[in-house]
């Protein structure tokens, strides 16, 4: 089993910054690529950002510039820097892990999700 675990989240005001973070933890596994995905109220949930341990990266267009995902790959944690935020990327921020058991087989475990929300 693997724990995935998110914080950070919060209240700014438009046009400020917060960075999540987000820890993967679990015996028996080996945990594979990362990412960010946000869900807004009457919405589906959507792609902010992924990253592998390589380190490349893949982001919603309409994010690029604004936020940067990047990971510690000793601590399986993963960060979303937000900056110039805006009250549209006011959400429930989830973060994801691929896990790799002993047998080869990956699994994709879910955070809670961290609240964050701009004011206008």
């Amino acid at each position: 089993q693997v724990q995935v675990v998110e914080s950070g989240g919060g209240l700014v005001q438009a046009g400020g910054s917060l960075r999540l973070s987000c820890a993967a933890s679990g015996t028996g596994f080996v945990i594979a690529g990362m990412g960010w995905y946000r869900q807004a109220p009457g919405k589906q949930r959507e792609l902010v950002a992924t990253i592998t341990t390589g380190g490349s990266t893949n982001y919603a267009d309409s994010l690029k510039g604004r936020f940067t995902i990047s990971r510690d790959n000793a601590k399986n944690t993963v960060y979303l820097q937000m900056n110039n935020l805006k009250p549209e990327d006011t959400a429930v921020y989830y973060c994801n892990a691929e896990a790799i058991g002993s047998s080869w087989n990956i699994r994709v475990y879910w955070g809670v999700g961290t609240q964050v929300t701009v004011s206008a």
